[in-house]
């Protein structure tokens, strides 16, 4: 694995990457209306995404689901994990596809129902 954040989904981007500035020091490495994606200035491996619950990236299922969050697990291969999630029966709700953001993702839900981003950057 090469890198793993949680996002939080919320229609309240701006307010809650606000609340995780003050209340943890985290600081926006990346920032727009729809994603802010937070780190310790500190230990910048610890990161926290804000991520818009309606946005067209989230799928419609988590768009709805109450649970208000969903794991991304940046891996080396998105395509090798989908066939060890194929060869364990995982509950697959989008297939891996080319994102417009460089990255190949793929959506399962673990047993809990918590959504899992396994993502991978894009070999060109």
């Amino acid at each position: 694995m090469q890198r793993s954040f949680t996002n939080i989904l919320t229609e309240e981007v701006a307010a809650t990457a606000t609340f995780y500035e003050q209340l943890l020091g985290l600081k926006p490495q990346f920032s727009s209306d729809w994603f802010v994606n937070l780190a310790d200035p500190d230990n910048p491996g610890l990161e926290l995404g804000i991520l818009q619950q309606t946005h067209d990236i989230v799928p419609a299922e988590a768009q709805q689901a109450p649970a208000g969050v969903m794991l991304t697990f940046v891996v080396e291969d998105c395509d090798a994990i989908h066939k060890r999630a194929l060869a364990a029966n995982a509950d697959i709700i989008e297939a891996p596809r080319k994102m417009p953001y460089g990255q190949k993702r793929m959506i399962l839900q673990d047993p809990a129902g918590t959504f899992v981003d396994i993502s991978s950057p894009v070999q060109e």
